[in-house]
């Protein structure tokens, strides 16, 4: 992948990646961060990008894991200057039920919010999910059953019907 191949690939998956991770960790600022790092370590190893089937798929799961990390480094130092340590950017202010969602998510097993985002957000199948997660097809499965089934009850509210994450929605 030359440079202006990589650039456009950057260009037309960057912000998606941003908002799938966000919907993972509930933090856009961490998000961006992770994202942007994950696209510095592919552009070093390029060639391994080159033979990866889906090249986003690497940012993204490189990205969360970053993420990862991240929260296990903060968990662990738990001092209170680090955690107001952050870059203030200006972004619009996410509606109220973004903000819902991105609350009932956080709530969510790690396992299955990754599995809702993936299904749901990034518009992945069950496969490529399970692919991605590296656990059976009916892993996924009972995970996007029961985070839907978590939403339901979270969110009972009749506005996120619109849309949103819904009981009966299936990419399977």
């Amino acid at each position: 992948m030359d440079e202006r191949e990589f650039d456009a690939f950057y260009t037309a998956s960057f912000t998606r990646i941003v908002g799938q991770l966000y919907a993972m960790i509930g933090n856009r600022d961490e998000a961006q961060e992770c994202v942007q790092e994950a696209f510095v370590r592919a552009w070093a190893h390029r060639r391994k990008l080159d033979r990866a089937d889906h090249p986003e798929a690497w940012v993204r799961t490189t990205a969360y894991r970053l993420a990862v990390s991240r929260w296990r480094r903060t968990v662990r130092a738990r001092r209170p200057e680090d955690r107001a340590l952050g870059a203030v950017t200006q972004a619009p202010a996410p509606s109220e039920s973004h903000v819902a969602l991105v609350t009932a998510l956080k709530q969510l097993p790690e396992a299955q919010r990754q599995a809702l985002v993936l299904h749901h957000i990034a518009d992945m199948s069950v496969h490529d999910v399970a692919r991605e997660v590296g656990v059976p097809e009916g892993t996924i499965k009972a995970r996007l059953s029961r985070g839907r089934a978590a939403l339901a009850a979270l969110l009972s509210d009749d506005r996120f019907n619109d849309g949103g994450l819904q009981e009966g929605a299936s990419h399977a």
